[in-house]
């Protein structure tokens, strides 16, 4: 069970169906942009692109036009995404990867009532794979159901993980991300750095990765894949292991069984806080004592 309580008014077909239809009406623009230089700077090495806010402008008058519900956009905002129902959109997912030429990003889009995931949509054009699902199941891949998860051991996964600088500190610093990294390391089987996380979400929900560990907390990068990862029969929880909420801090998302064996060695790993910059010692790099 999702949690979702879904209004009598919403019908998720129809609007899967609305939805899918103008992701494939911008998929030629997203595919002929590939390479599209920064144009905007949002600081902390981050940046949009003038087809990010295309995309979104695009997709936010069609949607709102064809479904008379509101949407929230990465690059401008919109409607409150924790009441009522309201689409969230992130135009080009893994923008770094997207402006440098490389596949690894797509166009991510959500429907949410009450903070939680209603539907989800994830567009990998670059790849020639479009998920959507609503959140009850099933996933289906380029018009064809995709098997439910199966439980695993995380001894046979491959796990995507999230980005990290370790010397940030913030919500969850460096270098607890990268004890966790550390510790997913000697159970896992492979470790990827994909570097989008609604990639990063499809790929788990369609059975191709064993879960998925995100830090970041923006509903637009996260909502479509809670969305698919519960319709694929997996779990999704923050790093702390509460059920995802689109004010939820992280997702931790994967098939059962590998959900469980990340969220016990995340718990291991401990408080966050303790791996502030300040508070952890820098091992010491050679010279005379």
């Amino acid at each position: 069970m999702t949690g979702t309580v879904i209004p009598s008014d919403i019908d998720p077909p129809r609007l899967l169906s609305i939805a899918a239809g103008l992701l494939d009406d911008i998929t030629p623009r997203f595919i002929e942009g590939l390479g599209a230089p920064s144009a905007v700077d949002k600081g902390g090495n981050d940046f949009a692109t003038e087809l990010d806010l295309e995309l979104e402008r695009t997709l936010s008058a069609r949607l709102t036009e064809a479904t008379g519900i509101g949407v929230h956009g990465e690059e401008f905002g919109g409607p409150d995404v924790t009441s009522g129902t309201v689409w969230v959109v992130d135009p080009i997912d893994g923008t770094f990867n997207y402006s440098a030429g490389l596949p690894l990003a797509g166009t991510l889009l959500a429907l949410l009532h009450d903070g939680k995931p209603v539907l989800g949509l994830t567009w990998l054009p670059l790849f020639d794979l479009r998920y959507q699902a609503f959140v009850d199941g099933p996933v289906i891949c380029n018009g064809e159901p995709v098997p439910a998860l199966r439980p695993a051991r995380l001894q046979d996964s491959v796990i995507a993980f999230g980005a990290f600088n370790l010397n940030s500190g913030g919500r969850f610093p460096g270098n607890y991300r990268v004890e966790i990294l550390g510790e997913v390391s000697r159970e896992v089987s492979r470790l990827r750095l994909l570097g989008s996380t609604g990639l990063d979400m499809a790929l788990t929900a369609g059975g191709k990765l064993g879960g998925a560990i995100c830090f970041g907390h923006h509903a637009w990068d996260n909502a479509a894949g809670a969305a698919l990862v519960l319709a694929g029969g997996g779990v999704v929880t923050d790093l702390a292991g509460e059920p995802w909420h689109v004010t939820s801090s992280s997702m931790l998302a994967g098939s059962p069984g590998v959900h469980e064996e990340l969220a016990t060695i995340i718990e291991g790993v401990g408080d966050p806080a303790d791996y502030l910059p300040e508070r952890t010692p820098r091992p010491s790099r050679g010279g005379a004592s």
